[in-house]
């Protein structure tokens, strides 16, 4: 067994080698190792241990026994992951952004985990992506299923961007490099400044925090929370960097951002200390039996809205990438069904289109209409 895993490692490997060869961009992709006084930050934290974060209780990011069962029906399996048609996308007005919003709360879902909230006069990405691919490689790698509602060239100014974690899906480079020359801060989890600042990041726009810490624009406090996850941009450092959830806590309305997580305790706790929050954006797709102890499943993605005390639940980290085994639009019609049972108030907006908390919003089933 030892073997056959060394050897699946080694010709990953070899690939990458091989492909760098080729496309120089992606060493440069792939970040740095935290250093310094950065590292001994990390080596304080309470959730670094043994040289590396880990999840406590440990969780196994795949149950063991199954690894190349899973690979198996990753490799071979017949659902259908990428839609046979196109995914409806709404382009908003850039007008829009010229008034501050009536009740303080906006969002505008730009698929997978990337979301544009304006809260209480901040404007906010979470896990902004704009990458054809999700991978180190600008030609290889998972493609989007539909361009992003609005071009990163005609974005409205960002006021910050939060990242959960580093993986490829949710930290992207060449976002990070435009935005940074518009004066964008960053707020993220630690060690994952060391790969902003090797693209250039000033110090000054970096914001690197453990679990219960906080910074802040304007009125809005960023506080990094727990998840239950993993890190890391290549073979050999996976659990370098911290992972996190984020609450965003405003003088009038308050967010929550999942970031990739398990189902645990710690939406209770984050609940308790923080809630309620007016809008949550949790992750439902992505996952499988097999890895559910980092990847939760769509009917936990509800009743860790319930634990939140989320009054409005928007599902993300669905619909984009073909990052999963299961069928593509399956995460967003189990979610709508827990969603029911429970009674809790889910939106289900095309990519795009403009959901405003207080005011009428009208959610349409438009998966179904994908062919």
């Amino acid at each position: 067994m030892k073997s056959k895993k060394l050897s699946f490692t080694m010709i990953a490997l070899i690939s990458i080698l091989v492909l760098c060869l080729f496309q120089t961009s992606c060493l440069s992709s792939f970040g740095a190792s935290p250093e310094g006084k950065r590292l001994d930050r990390i080596q304080s934290s309470p959730e670094y241990e043994d040289e590396h974060f880990e999840n406590k209780p440990f969780v196994s990011n795949i149950k063991e026994g199954v690894f190349y069962q899973m690979m198996k029906r990753q490799l071979f399996g017949d659902e259908e992951r990428v839609p046979g048609s196109q995914i409806p996308v709404q382009t908003p007005d850039l007008s829009l952004f010229q008034t501050p919003v009536r009740g303080g709360l906006r969002a505008i879902w730009f698929g997978h985990a990337s979301v544009l909230i304006e809260l209480d006069g901040v404007r906010i990405f979470t896990d902004p992506v704009f990458a054809d691919k999700v991978s180190p490689f600008t030609s290889v790698g998972p493609e989007r299923f539909f361009p992003p509602p609005i071009p990163l060239s005609l974005l409205p100014k960002i006021d910050a961007v939060v990242i959960s974690h580093d993986h490829y899906d949710h930290l992207d480079m060449s976002t990070v490099q435009f935005l940074k020359e518009k004066g964008t801060k960053f707020f993220v989890p630690l060690g994952i400044g060391a790969h902003l600042e090797k693209w250039g990041v000033p110090e000054s726009q970096i914001v690197e925090l453990d679990w219960w810490e906080k910074g802040k624009v304007g009125d809005v406090e960023f506080i990094c929370t727990p998840a239950v996850h993993y890190s890391g941009r290549g073979l050999f450092n996976r659990k370098s960097t911290l992972w996190s959830s984020w609450s965003l806590v405003g003088p009038k309305n308050k967010v929550f951002f999942s970031g990739d997580t398990g189902y645990s305790p710690h939406f209770s706790e984050i609940g308790k200390k923080l809630g309620p929050f007016d809008l949550t954006a949790i992750k439902i797709g992505a996952y499988d039996w097999t890895w559910e102890g980092i990847h939760m499943n769509p009917e936990d993605a509800v009743k860790a809205n319930i634990d939140l005390n989320g009054k409005t639940m928007l599902p993300v980290h669905w619909g984009t990438f073909n990052l999963a085994i299961h069928e593509w639009k399956e995460p967003i019609v189990r979610t709508l069904k827990a969603a029911n049972e429970s009674k809790s108030n889910l939106v289900t907006p095309k990519p795009g289109q403009v959901v405003e908390i207080g005011s009428p919003f009208h959610s349409e089933a438009w998966w179904e209409n994908v062919k």
